[in-house]
């Protein structure tokens, strides 16, 4: 080795004396009598046209002997491997849940996406390649902490339709509450399989009022993991389908029809139930979509339903007939039961269509339908009956770096996907149906100025009275009627505010962020005893920091 090291110098020296000795050689001294000045120009372009050759072979000749030594110093002693992961400190990303890449895309450039998904365009430093497959962790961690004016026992979470009153003592308790519960974790694969874009995807977290039940919070605050979402989603062509637990395709977007968190619209909150009024669910189920354009699409999806009779996120349970009072229980959802324990006559049907004429604009409108179906014992009589409800999104920039978004839902029997908010239908006396009027919105600007992102919603929702007579012919029984219970909500409504700082963000280290939302909400029964409150109110406060991973998922090309 240190002989060819030796050959190279000596090589190299003797190139360069050549040259110098042959220009000295090959250059004569002026002389009067050798000819015109034009001959002597001509002949030292050709001196010069062979001096480059002569250099172009030596170059060649070095790099020979260059690659030589460097085979035998690998096999001597070879190199260590190179650890540096692809691309690694390329990308910067704020991405919480999963960020854009997989879902349908307008040609024009797209709208910003909420600051906790938002996404970069090069690839992530974490990913992992397995074949034709790329594997993308995707979630953050974070802690937050929670201020209500009463104390709803709810901590990070709000159930708008429970609050309490200010004459009970919770109603005069205030409560703050730290907790880490809303840090998540998942991952997500690409690949292309047979022409087709395949993506499968998972993220959990460790919200749920299950954990409750582990009497851990005194000492060691054990948080279960839980599944969020769980589903593939495949694309050739014009058609894409997607089966597993996702988000509802009844959840607005904010482009296209795509089920990544990025393209969806649940808010910009700190609040992990979002916002009062918005319509959404994490759904079992499969969907197939259109898209006849890239500004346009359509699908239509079954899934899991309910017989959803009140009593979750806080919504009041409707009075149910004194003879089925029992017998009854095993068929609703009641929060006690639920669809996992109940039967259902079919899944909920649901259909949507979506266009994005620029990335400046985004509509769409949709519909769900619903049945219910019970089996009255005494008389041996079934009753079914079929509901549902229609949506309407608008989602624009109305000047550079601010939006104006509105989701509205109506329905008749689908109360279900207010968060529960409004029971589905009421039991008459002799064992039928009868479905439940509710209504809900969430409206609001959106802003993005530099790393701040602020926003304002409104949130409401109003569920309408159904009451019937016992098979006494006096006794009022339903939802909403004089003497009921003041947790059957008329009206719940919320004004919220906030913003998300983004105070770094770097492809290698990943993103730190912290948020801060004030809410005021407020209820109103249908049914108020004498000197009792009118209504229900509730200030809460979040504070949060967290760290988001970094990294992006590859882009797929449709």
């Amino acid at each position: 080795m240190t002989k060819q090291r030796y050959a190279i110098h000596a090589l190299a020296f003797a190139a360069f004396a050549s040259l110098s000795i042959g220009w000295a050689a090959d250059v004569p001294p002026p002389d009067a009598n050798s000819g015109s000045q034009a001959a002597q120009i001509q002949q030292l372009k050709a001196q010069l046209d062979q001096q480059q050759r002569q250099i172009e072979a030596l170059r060649v000749a070095l790099e020979a002997q260059k690659k030589a030594l460097e085979q035998t110093e690998s096999a001597v002693a070879p190199a260590e491997p190179e650890h540096k992961m692809p691309n690694l400190g390329d990308v910067a990303s704020t991405t919480p849940f999963i960020p854009r890449g997989v879902a349908p895309a307008v040609a024009a450039a797209v709208p910003p996406p909420p600051p906790q998904a938002e996404a970069a365009a090069q690839p992530s430093p974490l990913q992992i390649h397995l074949g034709d497959a790329t594997i993308t962790p995707v979630g953050f961690m974070d802690i937050t902490n929670t201020f209500r004016s009463t104390n709803a026992g709810s901590s990070l979470q709000t159930n708008f339709g429970s609050f309490p009153y200010n004459n009970t003592v919770q109603g005069r308790m205030t409560e703050d509450k730290w907790s880490a519960e809303n840090s998540r974790l998942g991952l997500r694969v690409d690949a292309k399989v047979h022409g087709a874009n395949v993506l499968g995807y998972f993220e959990g977290d460790f919200v749920g009022l299950g954990n409750a039940a582990n009497n851990t919070q005194v000492s060691s605050n054990s948080m279960l993991f839980r599944i969020r979402q769980y589903y593939v989603d495949v694309r050739k062509g014009f058609w894409e389908v997607l089966a597993g637990q996702a988000w509802s395709m009844l959840l607005p977007n904010r482009r296209g029809m795509s089920p990544l968190p990025a393209d969806l619209f649940y808010t910009q909150v700190v609040d992990v139930n979002y916002t009062n009024g918005l319509f959404w669910g994490r759904i079992p189920g499969i969907r197939v979509i259109g898209h006849p354009s890239k500004t346009v699409a359509f699908g239509l999806a079954l899934e899991n339903s309910s017989q959803y009779f009140g009593g979750s996120g806080g919504g009041g349970t409707p009075v149910l007939p004194a003879a089925l009072a029992t017998s009854y229980n095993t068929e609703l959802d009641n929060g006690v039961n639920n669809d996992r324990t109940i039967a259902n006559v079919h899944p909920d049907i649901i259909a949507k269509f979506t266009v994005d004429p620029s990335s400046k604009f985004h509509f769409e409108m949709g519909g769900v339908e619903s049945t219910v179906r019970l089996f009255n014992q005494g008389t041996n009589q079934y009753f079914t009956k079929a509901g549902g409800g229609v949506t309407l999104s608008l989602n624009a920039e109305i000047v550079k770096n601010l939006r104006v978004v509105t989701a509205n839902y109506y329905n008749d029997g689908g109360g279900r996907y207010i968060f529960g908010a409004a029971p589905n239908f009421i039991v008459r006396a002799d064992g039928s149906p009868s479905l439940v009027h509710s209504a809900s919105t969430v409206s609001g600007f959106e802003a993005s100025i530099k790393n701040f992102a602020p926003y304002i919603y409104y949130g409401g929702v109003y569920i309408d009275r159904n009451t019937a007579l016992d098979a006494n012919g006096t006794t009022r029984i339903g939802y909403g009627f004089p003497g009921s219970g003041n947790g059957q909500n008329r009206s719940i409504q919320e004004i919220t505010t906030g913003w998300t700082h983004t105070i770094w963000r770097d492809g290698k280290y990943g993103a730190l962020q912290w948020m801060a939302q004030y809410a005021y909400l407020f209820r109103n029964p249908w049914s108020v005893a004498a000197n009792a409150p009118k209504n229900a109110h509730e200030s809460v406060l979040w504070f949060n920091l967290r760290y988001v991973l970094p990294g992006s998922a590859p882009t797929i090309q449709y």
